[in-house]
C-alpha cells in the first residue's frame, strides 16, 4: 500500500509541483476541494478526502476534514502495537506528510469584508490537522510555508529530525499567529478588556543589521492590522534602515502628524528629531519654509538627523533638505514628487545614501502602544488627548498669539523625553530640555538653547512644576506665558510667582511624561 500525504491549501503556489514529487517517492495524495481541483488540472492523480473517510463534506464545507480517519492517521505513532491494532480495525491509513495553510482571514479583515464573510474565514479543520501533525511530528512531515516543500521532498525518505523539529516550530507559531489576528480583530483589545489574556500577533519584516549597539541583535516585527506608521512606509530610496533609524523616523513622523492636526492641514510641519527627542520643528504653510524654520532650532543636533514631512515632499522643499552642509539619515514623507527625487539621486555624497520612506496619510486614530520588559510587556493606549479645555491661572491672561504659540508648544513637549520643556514661538520651536531628572534643569536647557529669542516665546512643561523655581528662571529669560498640567500642592505659590513675575499661566489638567 501506498504511502500517504494530505495536501490542502490556500497558497497554491508550489503545490502540484510537491505533490508530483511526492507521488513519484511512492505516495497517494489525499486533497480537499479547492487544492484537488488544482491538482487534477496539472495532472495529478488525487484520492478526495471524502472518498476516503466515507463522509461527504458537510454544511457549506464547514466540516471537511475533522473525521476520525484523518486525525488518528496523523496522531497515530507507528510504533505502538496498540496504535496499529486500532488504526488496522477501524481501517485507518498513517498519514505521513501534511501540506497545509489556512483561510486567508488577514487578508479578509484587511479588504473590509462584512463580518459574515470575515467568521466564513475563519478555518477549523486546518489548524486542528497543522497542530496534529505538529504534536507527532517525529512522525508526520508538517508543512505550513510552500518555501519547505523542496526540503520535505529531499528528507522524505529519512528520519530528518532536525528538520522534522524545525517544521513542527514553524506549524504551532503558524496557527498561534493566525489565532492571535482572531483574536485581535474581534476584540479590538486594549489594556483592560476583554479579559486577563493577551495575544499579539508579530510578523517578521526584515533583520535589521544590528540593535542599538553593533554587538545587539534587531530586527523589525510588525502586526499586520496595523497599516499606518514608520513600520508601516514605503521604502523608495536609500540602504536600509537601522534599529535606531526607525525609532527616530518613528518619533519625527508622529509628531510631524499631531501638529498637521493642530493646524488642520493650514500649516505644513517640518519635524528634525534626533535621538527620539525633536531638536527642531517648524509648522508654516510652506513645507521648505517650515524645515528652514525647524533646521534653525538647532542646526548642530539637526546634522545626521531624520527629517519628517507630511503630505507631499516638493522640489523646493527637497531642493532646501539638500543644501551644501546639511546631512540626514532619514526622510518620511506621505508622498514624493519625482522632481524631488531626483534631487537625491543626483545629490553627491550622502544623497545616495539617505532613506526615503513613504508613510501615506497621517494616522489620526490611536494605537496600542507596547513596550518590553524582561519576560514582560507595558501596555497602554496612544498618548492622544481628547478636546481639553485650558484654565488661565493668572491674572494677565496670553494674548491670540501667545496662545497659538502655548497650543504649538503644548503639541510638541509630549513628544519629547520627560522631564520635558519646550520653547516655542508662532512659528518654530525655539528650545527643548529633554530627558532630566528634576525639572528646572530641562527648563535651563530649553531657555539656554532659545537665548534671546525666548523673549516673549511661550513655555510648556509636560508636567506640573513641583516649584516656583522653574518660573522664575522663565521670568528672568524674558518668556511671557507658560502653559503646564497643574496639579501640584504647591500650584498655588507657582501661580503666585507667575502673577508677581507678570506671566500669564495656563492649567490643562493633562500630563504628557514620555519615559
Amino acid at each position: 500500500m501506498k504511502r500517504l500525504a494530505l495536501l490542502s491549501v490556500t497558497d497554491k503556489s508550489g503545490i502540484a509541483e510537491f505533490a508530483i514529487g511526492l507521488q513519484e517517492k511512492g505516495f497517494e495524495i489525499l486533497s480537499t476541494g479547492g487544492t484537488a481541483e488544482c491538482l487534477r488540472k496539472e495532472d495529478v492523480d488525487v484520492t478526495g478526502v471524502s472518498y476516503y473517510t466515507g463522509m461527504p463534506e458537510i454544511l457549506d464545507g464547514r466540516v471537511k476534514t475533522l473525521h476520525p480517519k484523518i486525525h488518528g492517521g496523523l496522531l497515530a505513532k507507528p510504533d505502538e502495537m496498540k496504535h496499529r491494532q486500532e488504526m488496522e480495525e477501524l481501517n485507518i491509513r498513517r498519514i505521513e506528510v501534511l501540506a497545509v495553510n489556512l483561510y486567508p482571514f488577514e487578508e479578509t479583515v484587511r479588504k473590509g469584508a462584512a463580518s459574515d464573510e470575515v467568521i466564513e474565514n475563519i478555518d477549523i479543520g486546518g489548524p486542528a490537522m497543522v497542530r496534529a501533525a505538529a504534536k507527532n511530528a517525529e512522525n508526520v512531515f508538517v508543512v505550513v510555508d510552500p518555501a519547505d516543500y523542496q526540503d520535505v521532498l529531499e528528507n522524505v525518505d529519512s528520519e530528518a529530525e532536525d528538520l522534522r523539529r524545525r517544521l513542527q516550530a514553524k506549524a504551532f507559531a503558524h496557527t498561534a499567529f493566525y489565532d492571535s489576528l482572531i483574536a485581535e480583530h474581534l476584540s479590538q483589545w486594549m489594556p483592560g478588556k476583554p479579559g486577563e489574556t493577551v495575544t499579539l500577533g508579530y510578523r517578521l519584516v526584515k533583520n535589521l543589521r544590528y540593535g542599538e549597539n553593533p554587538h545587539q541583535e534587531a530586527a523589525l516585527c510588525a502586526r499586520p492590522f496595523e497599516k499606518q506608521g514608520v513600520a508601516a512606509a514605503e521604502q523608495v530610496w536609500g540602504k536600509d534602515l537601522s534599529y535606531n533609524n526607525l525609532l527616530d523616523a518613528e518619533a519625527a513622523w508622529e509628531l510631524a502628524c499631531d501638529l498637521l492636526h493642530l493646524y488642520g492641514g493650514q500649516r505644513r510641519p517640518c519635524i528634525i528629531a534626533k535621538h527620539g527627542n525633536p531638536c527642531g520643528a517648524g509648522w508654516s504653510p510652506s513645507p521648505a519654509d517650515s524645515f528652514s524654520l525647524a533646521k534653525l532650532g538647532d542646526p548642530i543636533s539637526a546634522f545626521g538627523g531624520i527629517v519628517a514631512v507630511p503630505g507631499e515632499l516638493d522640489l523646493k522643499t527637497a531642493q532646501r533638505i539638500a543644501e551644501k552642509g546639511n546631512f540626514f539619515e532619514v526622510i518620511v514623507c506621505g508622498g514624493i514628487a519625482e522632481a524631488a527625487m531626483e534631487v537625491f539621486r543626483n545629490r553627491a555624497g550622502w544623497g545616495k545614501n539617505v532613506r526615503i520612506l513613504l508613510a501615506g496619510d497621517p494616522p489620526r486614530d490611536g494605537y496600542l502602544a507596547v513596550r518590553g520588559l524582561r519576560g514582560a510587556a507595558l501596555m497602554q493606549t496612544a498618548d492622544t488627548e481628547d478636546a481639553v479645555e485650558w484654565r488661565c491661572a493668572t491674572e494677565r491672561r496670553p494674548t491670540d498669539d501667545q496662545e497659538e504659540a502655548l497650543r504649538s508648544a503644548w503639541r510638541v513637549v509630549k513628544h519629547v523625553r520627560s522631564n520635558a520643556i519646550t520653547v516655542a514661538s508662532q512659528e518654530r520651536l525655539l528650545g527643548v530640555g529633554a530627558g532630566q531628572m528634576n525639572r528646572v534643569q530641562s527648563v535651563l536647557l530649553a531657555l539656554d538653547q532659545a537665548g534671546d529669542l525666548a523673549r516673549g516665546a511661550a513655555l510648556a512643561s509636560d508636567a506640573f512644576f513641583p516649584f516656583p523655581d522653574s518660573i522664575e528662571a522663565a521670568a528672568k529669560a524674558g518668556i511671557a506665558a507658560v502653559v503646564q498640567p497643574g496639579g501640584s500642592k504647591k500650584d498655588d505659590e507657582v501661580v503666585k510667582a507667575a502673577n508677581e513675575l507678570g506671566l500669564a499661566m495656563v492649567l490643562t489638567g493633562v500630563r504628557h511624561f514620555r519615559h
